[in-house]
């Protein structure tokens, strides 16, 4: 079943939910916000076509590994490389590359940044784009699920 991480625009926390069309509000368990969502059967069957929660159709996908923890294991091998002249940054490829080939990918909605797992169209999902994430949040661009074409 498709699991769904929505960011509480209120206090920024997570909101972790399972779709389900007769739902319509969500709630942040921290600051107690509401967050109103359309889930469709679709979402229920883990198929992704549109957000529930911005109802764009504008995704990208991505292994699904904390960007924060990533950037600290590399401060800390860039930092242990001093005394390990450099070994400590081979060993965090390896580290990366390992994990690169087990970890599962997430797909992730440009506009408000929700997460999706265990969807069964991934390969209908394309890859990060710079350009297409940047007319979506500073121009409002909707590409409506179409991929940026030059």
């Amino acid at each position: 079943m498709m699991e769904i991480q929505i960011t509480c625009k209120n206090c920024g926390s997570s909101i972790d939910v399972l779709p389900d069309h007769l739902a319509s509000k969500v709630e942040c368990d921290i600051c107690k916000h509401v967050h109103e969502v359309k889930f469709t059967e679709e979402h229920e069957q883990g198929i992704l076509k549109e957000c529930p929660v911005c109802s764009r159709m504008d995704f990208y996908k991505q292994k699904d590994f904390n960007r924060k923890i990533g950037v600290a294991l590399f401060v800390i091998a860039a930092i242990l490389s001093i005394w390990t002249y450099g070994l400590s940054l081979v060993v965090l490829y390896l580290l990366d590359l390992f994990l690169f080939r087990k970890l599962a990918m997430v797909a992730i909605c440009y506009k408000c940044g929700t997460n999706f797992r265990n969807i069964k169209n991934m390969a209908e999902i394309h890859d990060f784009d710079h350009e297409m994430h940047d007319r979506i949040v500073y121009s409002d661009h909707d590409f409506k699920g179409k991929p940026l074409s030059h």
